[in-house]
């Protein structure tokens, strides 16, 4: 087995790590991926991509039995769950092969294997217990991204206690279940299975759903799903789980009170972990903190020459700062000029429930904590004439500016496409744009984006659709 020499070396092929590989091949570095599942990594594969497809179909299956408030006549439509998870599946599958071709015309080398720092600016690649390669380089990132975490007791089984990977691909459609957790993974799931029809209860250990986003947002949301028909118990905890043949019993304490709930499945999804095992760490100088790896504002690990991005190396816990990272490190390697750090409160968070969810930098809240004097718009969908033309009207913008200075601290978001429509006020605050900028944008009519504009007008008592 001989020993392979690069200039960089990638642990992980999910969007961090394919996206700083790319990049890395772009400025003239001869580059190696290591990857032990799939390219496209969790996101790709089993999360991001083929969750949206599943999110799509429910849309699909809430419009068609509302086809009559749109002057249709239609018979009751029916769904194949197999087909569902297929079509799922079948977009997974050809995106992950898109990422295999991107690497190869980057002439990055792809190893099928897991990767392990072997000494100094090494890597020992093994696949089923077998040596695979041993690659020498003086620069190694850590991109091997993050897991689902499993509470005592409430293990995922696989039958009746479902992570995301058996959620995604249901051998049938159950009746009722129950989703523990309400971050975007166990919203985007409840809104999901709701919308297939099936009976969702939501169990939260936080006063509120959706707990980062801003508290009008929540609150909205919130309203929003118990008027779909979701059940959701808030400052709610899970006692115990009984497994029966076909079905769970889940004994929940809410309010003083504690009740059993009876489901088909439940579904765990209260966080990740950073897979931080077997990957060599002991005896360097990367530090871990509850299961991440500790990086500075370049993705600088304390063992010179590894580096770490992505869901490894910490919240938030999303593809596009996983990829954003992964070029910064690079960059930064490389010794391009003007390389600038990541500020996270530039990045977007969306939850593609019904109605979508999105938002950017800090909420009322936290500017008000952070010493802030602040002025707010909202703008609800109501008054926009595309939202209520699409049959969206249920949806609101907020904005939050510095009274003082007019920067935009954060931007948040409930309605349809929003999630898609979060860009703009992200672009605002990359090029450090005021309400002046905003209010001069000319946004085009008649779109959902009007909304946006008269959220900033109403900011400064201006909105004229309000």
């Amino acid at each position: 087995m001989a020993e392979q020499t690069f200039d960089l070396i990638v642990l992980g092929g999910g969007p961090g790590g394919y996206v700083a590989a790319i990049r890395a091949a772009q400025l003239g570095m001869k580059t190696a991926v290591v990857e032990r599942e799939h390219l496209g990594g969790i996101c790709l594969n089993w999360g991001c991509i083929p969750t949206k497809a599943l999110l799509r179909t429910s849309e699909i299956n809430h419009l068609l039995h509302h086809l009559p408030e749109f002057g249709f006549d239609a018979v009751q439509p029916k769904f194949d769950i197999e087909k569902v998870v297929k079509r799922s599946r079948g977009i997974a599958k050809q995106l992950s092969g898109g990422v295999a071709h991107l690497l190869r015309k980057n002439k990055v080398t792809v190893f099928d294997g897991a990767g392990k720092l072997a000494g100094k600016q090494t890597v020992a690649v093994t696949k089923d217990g077998k040596d695979v390669a041993t690659l020498k380089a003086p620069h190694i990132i850590l991109a091997t991204g993050a897991r689902a975490r499993q509470l005592p007791g409430i293990e995922a089984d696989g039958k009746l206690i479902w992570s995301y990977k058996e959620a995604m691909v249901p051998t049938m459609m159950p009746k009722s279940l129950l989703v523990i957790g309400s971050g975007a993974i166990g919203i985007e799931f409840a809104s999901f299975y709701l919308n297939m029809g099936a009976q969702v209860t939501v169990v939260e250990v936080l006063p509120r759903i959706l707990a980062v986003e801003d508290e009008e947002i929540s609150a909205f949301a919130h309203k929003a799903f118990e008027k779909q028909g979701m059940k959701i118990l808030v400052g709610a905890n899970v006692k115990s789980v009984k497994k029966g043949a076909d079905n769970v019993t889940v004994t929940v304490e809410a309010g003083g009170k504690t009740q059993e709930i009876t489901v088909d499945r439940v579904i765990s999804a209260v966080g990740i972990v950073g897979n931080v095992e077997n990957l060599g760490l002991e005896g360097t100088g990367v530090k871990v903190d509850r299961t991440h790896v500790l990086i500075d504002e370049y993705c600088r690990t304390g063992e010179p020459g590894v580096y770490a991005i992505g869901d490894l190396a910490g919240p938030p816990w999303l593809a596009h700062k996983a990829s954003h990272e992964g070029v910064i490190c690079v960059e930064k390697i490389a010794g391009v000029k003007d390389v600038h750090p990541l500020n996270v409160r530039n990045i977007p968070g969306c939850t593609y429930c019904r109605p979508q969810v999105a938002s950017v930098g800090i909420t009322e809240a936290k500017a008000r904590e952070e010493g802030y004097e602040v002025k707010v718009g909202r703008f609800p969908f109501i008054g926009n004439g595309k939202a209520i033309a699409m049959g969206e009207s249920e949806g609101m913008i907020k904005t939050v500016f510095d009274a003082k200075t007019g920067e935009l601290l954060g931007a948040h978001m409930i309605g349809a496409e929003v999630t898609e429509m979060i860009q703009g006020y992200t672009i605002a605050r990359t090029m450090e744009a005021t309400e002046a900028e905003l209010m001069l944008t000319v946004f085009p009519h008649p779109t959902i984006s009007e909304a946006m504009h008269e959220s900033v007008l109403d900011a400064y008592k201006r909105a004229i659709h309000f």
